[in-house]
């Protein structure tokens, strides 16, 4: 029966049913990839499957073609390079939402740091990925599995082989061709993409978009984008402008403190777990002051990404690609618009000056002082090679305190809740984080609730260290997330979510994911305010415009206080009050889609208004980094 099972076994493999085995493993490994990210609240599209098989029958034909142990070998290489990389775009999409670009080979350089949370996005089902080439290995190794000798190529075997050539360039020719052009077409958003032109449509595009990718840019000069750029500036005036708060000149000359949270989403505020705040600090500091409680990061999971969204007002380029690709460019950055107004800048962080290339990138802005981890003398606690927030607050307001000149105007990076978020390396761990996440304890998502617990412990001491200085009163502080700490889908996280809210929709989840935490004190408003309205990072360079009575340049954002009612995201996406849109429109209130014939004509062309207005800013933005227009 062993020799009968080995023979059938070698007869599979010596012939090119091997090949249709290979690919058809390939292509349920596929499909198992969409349904972990593009389509995990939606069914899988049609023309989305018909590409994936194309793609892979064409690949089958290449493959059949070659003589034997060719052919064996070809097939094993292909299909496992082709296996790791869906793997790789799994783990990928689950830590950002987003699909891997080989232009992100810029960013090689922080392997270490990036592939530290790679332990805690792994899961026992993606074995899918492997567990053919485990079996294929074992049975070589055990000697089950041989390869025969290469034999002479027969008239009708070379036939063959060219009907099967003929027939894999015409599917390409015919339909593959088609699907990678799609991917071509479309500029921003990567799920659209691969839904119109499947994941290898999208890496094949993606490839040629790299090598063409000045010409993507719809505008090549600066006189040809401040044209659209201030026409798109004036329809906002005409249709946005109405301030609903006057506080314009309100921190003219006032000392400015900002504070960019690492990975603090909105939910953690004003949530207890078995009786405790998570954030009892920060809640204190929202309810005492401005609460933004609708800021959305710009989509892409980086730090670099919201500080440049930050500094700039204009969209980012992939993942921390601004920083690390694009660092020459000139910006019309937050830092110059306070020194034109004569203030002291500085830019504090806990990390070495090579992360994300930030030496770099800030040794280019007009800052007075920059300061990384080499420049605090107290480093006895360091979480995953950051100095702790604690010991980072305080060498902070000590260096601000012999800061002579005033005003000021600094911009701190905690990063302590950083991915993983374990905590490693915290001295007395328990005595700083004081919650009990139950159920969740050893998790991801319990590690996550009791890393931003410990965030928030460091912020209180930021506080009273900011008081005991003597610098508090007369602060303005701005604190706010950089981006999201859990995966979209986090199982945990949905069932934490549905205890306040039993019907959570797929909407829902998405707005939560790129939503997080905002605040803002301005000195002598003794009262709270709650501000609804949409708002993201691109519009608070503006917004201390506006505050600051300075002038505000190139900005692609607005003022908060002004009455613009939606934001863009740089992946296609358009939150609004009520909409949704991310390739279709859907009702925030309900998570339903949009039927779009079946409402107001006044409505409908509201909605085409915002699609325009995306595609308008995301286009300047593109150009501007690419080309580098404001140079």
């Amino acid at each position: 029966m062993k020799e009968k099972i080995k023979k059938v076994v070698n007869k599979i493999l010596n012939t090119r049913i091997f090949v249709i085995i290979i690919c058809t493993m390939l292509f349920i490994k596929t499909i198992y990839f969409y349904k972990n990210t593009i389509s995990i609240s939606e069914p899988i599209e049609f023309i989305t499957i018909l590409g994936t098989l194309t793609f892979l029958t064409t690949i089958m034909c290449f493959l059949m073609v070659f003589p034997n142990k060719v052919r064996i070998k070809i097939t094993l290489i292909i299909g496992l390079m082709i296996s790791i990389l869906l793997w790789a775009d799994d783990i990928y999409y689950t830590y950002s939402s987003n699909i891997l670009s080989v232009a992100q080979i810029t960013n090689l350089q922080y392997t270490e740091q990036i592939t530290t949370a790679i332990p805690s996005l792994i899961r026992c089902s993606q074995i899918i990925y492997f567990v053919d080439f485990i079996l294929i290995f074992i049975l070589y190794g055990i000697k089950i599995l041989k390869t025969d000798k290469q034999k002479r190529c027969t008239k009708n075997q070379k036939f063959v082989n060219l009907l099967i050539s003929i027939v894999g360039i015409a599917i390409f020719c015919f339909i593959g061709y088609d699907y990678i052009q799609r991917g071509t077409q479309i500029s921003y958003n990567k799920n659209e993409q691969i839904k119109k032109s499947t994941i290898y449509g999208y890496h094949i595009s993606d490839i040629l978009n790299l090598i063409s990718i000045s010409q993507r840019a719809v505008y090549d000069e600066y006189s040809e984008m401040i044209i659209d750029y201030n026409i798109l500036k004036e329809q906002y005036r005409q249709n946005y402008s109405e301030i609903e708060y006057d506080f314009q000149g309100i921190l003219e000359n006032k000392n400015i403190l900002i504070l960019q949270l690492e990975s603090v989403q909105e939910f953690v505020t004003h949530k207890t777990i078995n009786g405790k705040e998570i954030t009892p600090n920060l809640n204190k500091f929202l309810n005492e002051n401005i609460e933004f409680t609708n800021m959305h990061m710009q989509s892409y999971s980086s730090t670099a990404d919201s500080e440049y969204t930050f500094v700039t007002s204009t969209y980012p380029m992939e993942n921390g690609m601004s920083f690390s690709k694009y660092f020459l460019n000139t910006y019309d950055n937050i830092f110059e618009m306070f020194n034109n107004k004569d203030y002291y800048t500085s830019y504090m962080h806990g990390n070495v000056a090579s992360f994300w290339n930030r030496g770099n990138v800030y040794s280019r802005m007009n800052i007075d002082d920059i300061v990384f981890i080499d420049k605090f003398e107290d480093q006895s606690e360091i979480i995953s090679e950051f100095l702790s927030d604690e010991l980072f607050y305080k060498q902070a307001v000590e260096k601000i305190k012999q800061q002579e000149e005033t005003p000021f105007m600094t911009f701190l990076v905690s990063s302590s809740s950083h991915t993983g978020f374990d905590l490693p390396g915290i001295i007395n761990k328990y005595d700083k984080v004081n919650i009990d996440v139950g159920k969740y304890k050893d998790t991801f998502f319990g590690n996550y609730l009791e890393a931003i617990n410990y965030a928030d412990y460091a912020f209180g001491i930021l506080i009273d260290e900011l008081k005991q200085a003597g610098l508090y009163e007369n602060l303005s502080i701005l604190v706010f997330g950089d981006h999201n700490g859990l995966s979209m889908y986090e199982e945990q996280l949905q069932e934490f979510l549905k205890e306040s809210n039993p019907e959570l929709t797929d909407i829902d989840l998405k707005l939560n994911y790129t939503r997080v935490l905002c605040g803002m004190k301005i000195p002598g408003m003794d009262k709270h305010l709650k501000i609804d309205k949409v708002i993201n990072k691109l519009d608070l360079k503006p917004t201390f415009a506006f505050l600051c009575n300075l002038e505000d340049g190139f900005s692609l954002g607005t003022n908060v206080f002004e009455s613009k009612d939606f934001i863009c995201l740089n992946n296609e996406r358009i939150i609004s009050e009520d909409y949704y849109f991310d390739g279709n429109w859907y009702y925030i209130k309900n998570g339903e889609e949009v039927d779009l014939n079946n409402i107001e004509q006044e409505e409908k062309e509201k909605l085409d208004k915002y699609y325009n207005y995306m595609k308008k800013e995301l286009d300047i933005s593109f150009s501007v980094n690419i080309n580098d227009l404001l140079k």
